[in-house]
């Protein structure tokens, strides 16, 4: 009797639903149209194409868990780029790096979201409003079918010079099967405390407080995560971190994280592994009448940032036993941030602005060569004394706004920036220009995007990133400028 009443139900609705369907191919035909710049071919594809039928919104839970991901590729062109790389998260570089050399076009991974698939769980304890949690979270590149990987794509360039490397960038994504796993007891009145590898803390202020959404093809900070990770990107995402988080009394938010050494400091040097020795992040903020505001405080102990072997380097290591397509070179420091975040929500806009303050120090363990990094990499070459002379500061500032221009089309547009002190010594003391990258130096960014949503769950999105380099930042590069406009495609569940 049930299915005779859904297939009633079907039946008397049909008109209802062919006729929103009907209007939803209209109004995404002129978007799709209006983001590729191509509007009676695609206007006649989408009038032709038969599309398969909408199916229920009931979501993916079974018995409190919830199967979910995103799958996310685009079309990109680098005016200034180095050959895309499979196992680089984005494809491309997407912002100038020191080895973008010439034009290059193709598909690329991740340009307004990375692809992941997930599990995450919600069970109720039957104590209170409490709840016992979990996830398990793969990223993947849809362009080659790759597990994301960023070290491997910076070993692929080991020995390379730079005119003849890939796309290849540090991250704290390094191949490793689930990039967040993590269990712990969530409450709505008393928060949510979580053990295991986790975003951090501030990485999660980010993703509140970008106006581009963390958008690795559009946002700075989307695809650098030395901000988020509180000076190297490698602690975007902390290992073996408990972390608390809670929005208390409807207004207050608070958030805790401390990631574990498992290693005595007398040990860790020749005996540890991970992306730091420990760190702490704490940050407390308020809402009101549609303003947000957040400060923060971070504090890693012998963090790593990596880099491809040199030619000489790669000579060297038969000698040393590390095996080529494993091993990286790392620059040790102590690193300290702090800073602050806001948003305003008037009608259809929102405005943001953040500040940040980084200082890297000599770290507190000398690291040895041999040490583990994440993913099982290996630091084959260590720098323990990058800031033995003086510390290094960097600023970073940005600003922007995201504008619903009706419920489905969504405008952003947002500038960010950093600024590099002079800490060389000698004869290159407060120097500002390219002879150093010790010397003061600036990065600035600017994007725009537009993002369609056809449904829910499908969207189109198209924008364009502007990056250039000066004085001690762009020390060593062949180019300093890019602009990478993309246009990609989402399905999320």
């Amino acid at each position: 009797m049930s299915n005779q009443k859904r297939t009633i139900a079907s039946t008397c609705q049909s008109g209802h639903r062919a006729a929103q369907r009907a209007r939803r191919l209209a109004a995404g035909g002129l978007a799709v149209a209006f983001l590729t710049v191509s509007t009676g071919a695609l206007a006649q594809t989408l009038s032709q194409t038969s599309l398969p039928e909408p199916v229920e919104d009931g979501g993916l839970t079974w018995k409190g868990i919830t199967l979910y991901g995103i799958i996310d590729a685009a079309v990109q062109y680098e005016t200034h780029g180095a050959p895309f790389n499979d196992y680089w998260f984005a494809g491309g570089t997407d912002i100038v790096q020191k080895n973008s050399n010439n034009s290059v076009s193709g598909v690329v991974s991740n340009g307004m979201s990375q692809s992941r698939v997930g599990l995450q769980g919600n069970e109720p304890l039957h104590f209170l409003d409490f709840t016992g949690v979990f996830k398990l979270e793969t990223f993947f590149n849809p362009a080659s079918g790759n597990i994301s990987n960023a070290l491997k794509s910076v070993t692929q360039n080991n020995g390379r010079p730079l005119d003849e490397q890939s796309a290849n960038i540090d991250s704290s994504i390094a191949g490793q099967i689930f990039e967040q796993s993590f269990v712990g007891i969530s409450s709505k009145t008393y928060g949510t405390v979580t053990f295991g590898r986790q975003n951090s803390t501030l990485a999660d202020l980010f993703a509140k407080y970008d106006p581009q959404q963390l958008a690795y093809a559009f946002s700075l900070i989307g695809l650098s995560g030395t901000p988020a990770g509180g000076g190297d990107t490698q602690d975007r995402r902390l290992d073996d971190s408990i972390k608390y988080g809670a929005k208390l009394f409807d207004f207050v938010h608070v958030g805790l994280q401390y990631k574990f050494q498992n290693s005595s400091a007398q040990s860790y040097a020749t005996a540890g592994s991970g992306e730091a020795f420990t760190a702490a992040e704490a940050s407390i903020g308020a809402e009101y009448a549609g303003a947000s505001v957040d400060v923060f405080y971070t504090k890693v102990r012998d963090a790593v940032s990596i880099g491809a072997l040199s030619a000489t380097q790669v000579t060297g290591l038969p000698a040393l036993g590390y095996a080529l397509d494993n091993s990286l070179s790392g620059t040790i420091s102590d690193n300290a941030s702090y800073g602050a975040m806001g948003s305003y929500a008037f009608g259809p806009a929102t405005f943001f602005a953040a500040y940040q303050h980084i200082t890297y120090m000599n770290p507190s363990i000398k690291l040895a060569a041999g040490f583990d990094d994440i993913g099982g990499y290996t630091l084959a070459y260590v720098s323990n004394t990058a800031y033995a002379d003086a510390d290094k500061i960097l600023q970073v500032y940005w600003a922007g706004a995201r504008y619903a221009l009706n419920e489905h089309l969504t405008a952003a547009i947002a500038y960010y920036g950093e600024k590099q002190n002079a800490y060389a010594t000698g004869a290159d003391a407060g120097c500002s220009s390219v002879v150093s990258s010790k010397c003061s130096g600036h990065l600035n960014v600017a994007s725009i995007s537009l993002d369609y949503h056809f449904t829910k769950r499908f969207d189109s999105y198209a924008g364009a990133m502007w990056s250039n380099v000066s004085h001690g930042l762009a020390n060593g590069y062949i180019e300093t400028t890019m602009i990478d406009p993309t246009l990609g495609l989402r399905y999320s569940f």
